[in-house]
């Protein structure tokens, strides 16, 4: 199985979401093929609870924008994981210390990365 067109295109909202709030390390992956119902995960960090908190509020504004209602938010109050449920697509906005003790890039390491594209700002003359 391979993640749909437009499970591509929510990772996508998503990312520039978490990139607008200074999200750090996104990385995406397509797990559809070891689990059946989810498309992909979007792994980002963030440097501070705080910011995690803002990246993960940013990322549900856009995506209920997008028209992708959240189905479920986990970690929220410690703001050191939050997870963000939005069936097809499963956002995961770390802590960097969680980030790297969880390590969730070597347990999906096997999957296919979906590419992230965060468009550059224009320069301002």
């Amino acid at each position: 199985m391979v993640a749909a067109e437009h499970t591509h295109e929510l990772v996508q909202v998503a990312a520039a979401a978490a990139d607008s709030k200074g999200g750090t390390d996104l990385v995406a992956f397509d797990v559809s093929g070891p689990l059946p119902l989810i498309d992909a995960f979007l792994l980002v960090t963030g440097n501070s609870e705080r910011n995690v908190a803002a990246i993960a509020d940013e990322v549900e504004d856009k995506m209920l924008e997008a028209g992708q209602k959240r189905l479920r938010r986990e970690g929220r109050d410690e703001s050191r994981w939050v997870l963000l449920d939005f069936g097809d697509l499963v956002v995961h906005v770390f802590h960097e210390e969680e980030r790297v003790f969880y390590g969730l890039e070597r347990l999906w390491k096997d999957c296919p990365v979906i590419p992230v594209t965060i468009a550059e700002p224009t320069p301002s003359e």
